[in-house]
């Protein structure tokens, strides 16, 4: 299916609400299809992932449904961010390719923000992988401004010399 498949009156019965357990398995796949889990911070994907925000106290995790049942997408977000329990994490987000450019991610951030809001956070906070410039468009659109630049810098353990 591709974005010309979704019609406009699919667009309109685009539902946005709380994900629910039996959501986890399509989030699961959908999250599996969408990024590259071989690149970090993707490589953390997993049903543990998942149940943890599912789970979590304060969490804002919402899902987009076509009148169908279709998973148009999904965002995960909790309180909570390294010690700071004051600030909302925005950690995970996808919009099934089929659904793209329809706005959904929007309403879904928008629904994540307004959940951690009411949940008492101060601020909301998202990382975006700095090649992926649909997601900083959307977090720019979406209220969010740059802070710090954060390099990742990875040594594979096989590259370790022994005793080094």
């Amino acid at each position: 299916m591709t974005t010309s498949d979704v019609t406009t009156t699919e667009m309109a019965a685009i539902a946005i609400r709380p994900l629910d357990v039996d959501d986890v398995g399509d989030v699961l796949k959908l999250g599996q299809r969408v990024y590259d889990l071989t690149v970090k911070p993707y490589t953390s994907w997993s049903l543990t992932a998942v149940a943890t925000h599912l789970d979590g106290e304060g969490a804002s995790c919402w899902v987009a449904r076509a009148a169908d049942g279709r998973l148009a997408g999904f965002v995960l977000g909790s309180v909570g961010f390294d010690q700071r329990r004051d600030w909302g994490n925005l950690e995970w987000i996808a919009t099934d390719p089929a659904f793209r450019g329809q706005g959904i991610a929007a309403r879904l951030v928008t629904a994540c923000c307004r959940g951690l809001e009411t949940a008492g956070v101060r601020a909301v906070v998202t990382d975006v992988e700095s090649r992926n410039e649909a997601s900083a468009g959307l977090m720019r659109r979406s209220g969010f401004e740059a802070g710090a630049t954060v390099t990742l810098f990875v040594r594979e353990v096989a590259d370790i010399a022994p005793g080094g």
